[in-house]
Parts: structure tokens; sequence; C-alpha cells
């Protein structure tokens, strides 16, 4: 089926029930607490933020609808016990959450990559989020949603992308007032070709954080996303 017959079939699809996705794929997950184990992702199409250091911006638009059912029947028969949603922004359709409910009732372990500037509290209690904390480095700090930090428990993650030591002092900064290392597991990591990992093991390892760094897994093995 070509691109446009695509879109003409995902058109009668009910809009209740449906998702734009830019790619399903089979891969490493490269990074969070699940860095390493064989991983089925679904990339939804689109994002309202633009992070400087963005590397999926190719899934910021186009996409082919896809009934829900369809994606979960393929996450189903990929082999993996664990899915990741993510995207561009997976929040940013509604009928994400409806995707997120019904993985997890197929009986797989799901996680959500979410920016973090749309709301997390209705996602499904069985999902793992990852809450990405724009650092003004990012460029985006304006959009995070701080009242998201609430909502988290033990099972989910913030993650922090350090471009630089200002960065890095603001995120500490985020970590110490909110006492976030109580509440769920923290992220720090390296933009890639901005910051030198070592020098941020290093500061992590001197103002003795409790968090734990991480590099893209992905990044080392293939020098792109998972799979590419």
């Amino acid at each position: 089926m070509n691109a446009t017959s695509a879109e003409q079939a995902g058109a009668i699809l009910d809009p209740d029930t449906r998702l734009k996705i830019t790619e399903t794929f089979y891969s490493l997950q490269g990074e969070a607490d699940a860095s390493g184990w064989p991983t089925f992702f679904i990339r939804l199409t689109g994002c309202p933020l633009r992070c400087q250091y963005c590397d999926t911006e190719y899934a910021f638009h186009g996409g082919t609808w896809c009934a829900i059912d369809v994606i979960v029947e393929e996450a189903c028969q990929s082999g993996a016990r664990r899915v990741c949603v993510t995207g561009g922004e997976p929040l940013a359709q509604r009928n994400c959450l409806k995707l997120l409910a019904q993985l997890c009732d197929a009986g797989l372990d799901v996680s959500l990559e979410t920016s973090g500037a749309l709301d997390v509290s209705a996602v499904d209690s069985r999902v793992t989020r990852v809450v990405d904390l724009k650092t003004p480095g990012s460029g985006e700090e304006v959009r995070n949603r701080y009242e998201n930090l609430d909502v988290l428990t033990r099972r989910d993650q913030v993650k922090f992308v350090i471009c630089n030591r200002a960065d890095y002092e603001w995120a500490r900064g985020q970590v110490q007032a909110r006492s976030l290392a109580g509440t769920c597991q923290v992220l720090f990591s390296p933009s890639a070709g901005q910051l030198a990992a070592r020098q941020l093991a290093d500061w992590v390892i001197a103002d003795r954080l409790q968090v734990r760094f991480q590099l893209q897994l992905h990044k080392i093995l293939w020098g792109a996303v998972p799979g590419k």
C-alpha cells in the first residue's frame, strides 16, 4: 500500500480507535532503566516541542493512521516482552492513553517516553513513565509541566539531558529542591556531541548526586536511534 492509499485507509478508521504512527520496530532499548533489553518500539507521529538536540525530527510530520488493535497485535507478535511508546511526543495524540492501556491489558511490560510538557496523570498506572524534564539548554525549558513530578512514583523515571555546565547546575538544583531522588529514579545523560560523557560523570561523582548516569546505548552501537 502506498502512502496515499494508507492515508485514505486511515481516514475511514474510527477516530477514537486510531493513531498516527511514524514507525514500529524491534531493537534494544538504548536508555532509561530498561537499557539493553530487547524492546518493541512504537513511535507516534507529531510533537509540539522543538528541542535543539532532537534526533527524531523525522517523526514531527507524516506518519500513517493505524488502528490501535492492529498496533497491539503487532506488539504481541514481535516476540518482545517490553514495549516502548515514544515519539515525537506520544501524548500529543489523545488516543495514546488507550494504546498504553491495551498494551498493558495484553500482558506486556510498557514504558512511555514523554517530554513532560503534557499531563501524565491519566497514564495507566501499570505503565512506566519516563519524563524528560527539559533543561535550559534544550531551548524548551518553558514547556515543563512541573506538576507532573507530583504524580510520579518509584516505578517512574525523570530524565535530564545535559548540554553544558549551566544545564548540570540547573538539573542538580531541580533534583535537590524537589527531592526527586526519593520519589523516582533520576537519570542524567550528556547531550550527544555537546557534552563529553566523562565530564558529566566527573560532576556527578564530585557532587555525590544520587542520580543514575547513563549513555544512549543505541548511539554507541549504531550512531542513531534504536534500530536505525
